[in-house]
């Protein structure tokens, strides 16, 4: 699995990838312009991420805004909606109209409120079906 990890701090950017790395290889990107510029490339190598984690609140562009800038891009290329990436917002936040606007205005897949933990973490994989039978 291809795993893209957007997060501005870098403690948490540090903790995701340790819990993300048994599970696929780890590109990480610090802010919301440099996640659609990785997707991109990704795309126009032919080499898609199957999972992006985007943190909301995040420099230059945030999460939800890059969010809908993949969602985009994805319609541009013609990516069927069974092939879009599956993609995670984690955020501080829990408020329901954070989880909303993730949800139905940004088109994400899945939601993790922090602090992350390797279950919370394994749980959303499973969920989304990315893990094989040996690591359920």
């Amino acid at each position: 699995m291809r795993i893209l990890i957007a997060e501005d701090d870098f403690a948490s950017r540090v903790v995701i990838k340790t819990m993300l790395e048994p599970y696929g290889d780890c590109d990480v990107v610090v802010n919301g312009k440099e996640v659609i510029e990785a997707f991109q490339l990704a795309l126009m190598e032919n080499n898609p991420y199957d999972l992006l984690c985007l943190d909301i609140m995040m420099p230059k562009m945030d999460g939800r805004e890059a969010l809908k800038w993949i969602r985009q891009i994805e319609k541009e290329n013609k990516v069927a909606p069974r092939d879009e990436a599956k993609i995670v917002m984690t955020t501080a936040l829990g408020t329901p109209r954070d989880v909303i606007d993730a949800y139905y205005s940004g088109g994400c897949t899945s939601y993790i409120v922090k602090p992350l933990t390797k279950e919370k973490i394994r749980n959303i994989l499973n969920e989304l079906g990315l893990l094989t039978p040996d690591q359920v």
